[in-house]
């Protein structure tokens, strides 16, 4: 099986149409990457101000087709839709970004840059799942950004996931402040990012 491909999805910290969007182009390509057989995991999602809105998501994709979805949606997605939250707002065009990236062993290299911290896993109600101190909580020092791991038993595992979910974060983060910089473009009457999008579609956001 191929290597995981993670893709996120994010609004670029536009308003509550485009957090609708994420959401929605989420949901359309898990089911066609399910329908494709390939595994799908959820890494992040950050809720977004409306019901049913995401500001972004993170997913992990495997298997043999990871190429064909990646190269469908990665980009910017246009939906051309009436805003369902203020109805008489003239906007009809709503961006998002999908990138999509690797963990390559070349990004290990930054783990020099990392702190581990090992906490008491613990279970419901404050019981503990063990009395050993098998979560793992990674810092990254130079930004402060941290992730705790406690699924597995291992101590050795659970760094290893948090290591994981760490480098996720930070090159989600990174391609974050991208999107938000094309989404202040766009307020700025910029259309570079804009003009040409892989995917436009026209369909209610209800």
């Amino acid at each position: 099986m191929k290597e995981k491909v993670y893709l996120q999805i994010t609004s670029g910290r536009g308003p509550a149409e485009c957090c609708r969007v994420v959401a929605l182009v989420l949901e359309r390509i898990v089911k066609q990457a399910q329908a494709r057989g390939l595994k799908v995991e959820m890494i992040e999602r950050e809720v977004g101000p409306v019901n049913r809105t995401l500001l972004s998501a993170v997913i992990s994709l495997q298997g043999a087709a990871c190429d064909e979805v990646v190269d469908e949606w990665e980009g910017t997605v246009q939906w051309i839709a009436q805003s369902p939250y203020r109805i008489y707002h003239k906007r009809k065009n709503w961006f998002v970004g999908v990138h999509s990236f690797v963990l390559s062993e070349s990004q290990e290299v930054t783990e020099h840059d990392f702190r581990y911290e090992t906490l008491r896993a613990s279970g419901p109600s404050g019981q503990h799942v063990n009395k050993t101190e098998s979560a793992v909580r990674a810092v990254h020092i130079p930004t402060g950004m941290s992730v705790v791991a406690s699924d597995q038993r291992s101590q050795w595992q659970n760094k290893k996931l948090a290591t994981e979910r760490l480098l996720v974060k930070l090159s989600s983060w990174t391609m974050e402040q991208a999107m938000i910089q094309a989404q202040e473009n766009w307020v700025s009457h910029n259309h570079l990012q804009r003009g040409n999008p892989v995917k436009v579609i026209q369909e209610s956001l209800v």
